[in-house]
């Protein structure tokens, strides 16, 4: 008689819950989940190599974190669409939340935190000289979470993390079409000289900037109806982490 297969525990099945999740989430928050593709969640199972419970779980989450929709009339799955409507809500809400962690993380930003910011950064220039758009999606975000990481403000951390949810699809869109060579002047050295200074208002000045000019992009291309519900070529597939 064959043996029994050893019961995965609850603390290991939590952890692929979250994986699961995390992964998720990340291809949301890079654009590597295209707006417009609906995805049952068979498929995202299988593109993930794990059971539908986990994916059911973490979809769960992230439809109420309203970063995924489900269509009632055949329960496929995909990214809201935006409207300029929408896009001016998550614009507010980004420029009060974002300028505020820089400003709570200046006080607290060290030699570490710039150096790492600097490594990052160089990531994200060699991405805009090759012009390789995921890259670029990547290192953006992470360069400004290590930021918004440091302030010490897990409401506000939580709130620019579920912002960043509901517009990196569209932002991974429009920044592919427009080319990396259009992409919003860089003001994370700004934001770097204001860290390494610990210069309360010039991090806030520097963040605001940068998200008002990444954000008018977004918005001229929803103003001239520029279709941001089309998958960009070479859709990048999600893995579990």
């Amino acid at each position: 008689m064959a043996e029994p297969k050893p019961r995965r525990s609850l603390a290991d099945s939590t952890a692929v819950h979250d994986q699961v999740y995390d992964s998720i989430r990340q291809a949301l928050i890079t654009g590597k989940i295209a707006p417009g593709v609906g995805v049952s969640l068979r498929s995202l199972a299988a593109e993930l190599g794990v059971s539908p419970m986990p994916v059911r779980d973490a979809v769960r989450r992230l439809v109420a974190e309203r970063a995924l929709a489900i269509n009632p009339a055949n329960k496929r799955l995909s990214v809201p669409s935006l409207s300029a409507e929408r896009l001016e809500q998550l614009e507010l809400a980004r420029q009060w939340i974002e300028p505020e962690l820089a400003a709570r993380a200046a006080p607290r930003a060290d030699e570490a935190l710039v150096r790492k910011l600097k490594a990052i950064d160089q990531d994200l220039e060699e991405a805009l000289r090759v012009g390789d758009v995921d890259r670029y999606m990547v290192a953006n975000h992470a360069f400004h979470f290590a930021i918004y990481e440091r302030a010490g403000a897990e409401v506000l951390l939580a709130m620019a993390g579920g912002l960043w949810l509901q517009i990196g699809p569209f932002m991974r869109v429009v920044f592919g079409r427009v080319g990396t060579g259009s992409l919003p002047a860089d003001r994370h050295a700004e934001a770097m000289d204001a860290l390494k200074a610990r210069d309360v208002e010039g991090a806030r000045r520097a963040i605001a900037a940068d998200l008002s000019e990444g954000m008018d992009k977004m918005r001229a291309a929803v103003e001239a109806g520029a279709g941001l519900t089309v998958a960009p070529a070479g859709q990048t597939v999600i893995t579990v982490s």
